[in-house]
């Protein structure tokens, strides 16, 4: 009887402004893609401390600019290549719905990340760009923002 597989627990951001704009970042190791702020959950760590840590660390968004609204999940998708050098096969995610208080859009300086994204840009969620993620997370962000917002995209 084989295992089962083991997918790594995972948190991501969606980081929503005043005018309904969405954070993404470019990856830097893929630099043509673009996904929201995530990251692995670390031991002892709960999914809300995960999230502020990953946004903090990968887009420089300090905790007290956005207020968490509601999370969702497990949203679960497999690496391509199979199992990462940990024996995960991919990652299990609870996602969550940022806003950013004011109406003013951060400069974020990436300069002081964990190298992670390249750039980072703000889209509409009208038409929001999946086609632009990582192949293997395009049908989970299709069902996030389906979930969160009842929004098709393309």
């Amino acid at each position: 009887m084989s295992k089962p597989k083991r997918h790594r627990p995972n948190v991501a951001a969606i980081v929503q402004s005043a005018g309904g704009l969405l954070l993404i970042g470019q990856r830097s190791d893929y630099p043509e893609s673009w996904q929201f702020p995530q990251g692995g959950i670390e031991e002892g760590e709960s999914a809300e401390e995960a999230l502020r840590r990953e946004v903090m660390e990968e887009v420089a968004l300090d905790p007290g600019a956005y207020d968490i609204e509601t999370k969702r999940g497990l949203y679960r998708y497999d690496f391509p290549k199979g199992p990462d050098r940990r024996g995960f096969w991919g990652q299990e995610q609870t996602y969550f719905l940022c806003r950013l208080r004011g109406d003013e859009i951060p400069a974020l300086n990436l300069s002081q990340t964990s190298g992670e994204f390249a750039a980072v840009r703000w889209v509409p969620l009208a038409g929001f760009p999946v086609h632009l993620a990582p192949p293997m997370k395009q049908a989970v962000y299709r069902e996030v923002l389906r979930d969160f917002f009842g929004a098709e995209s393309h």
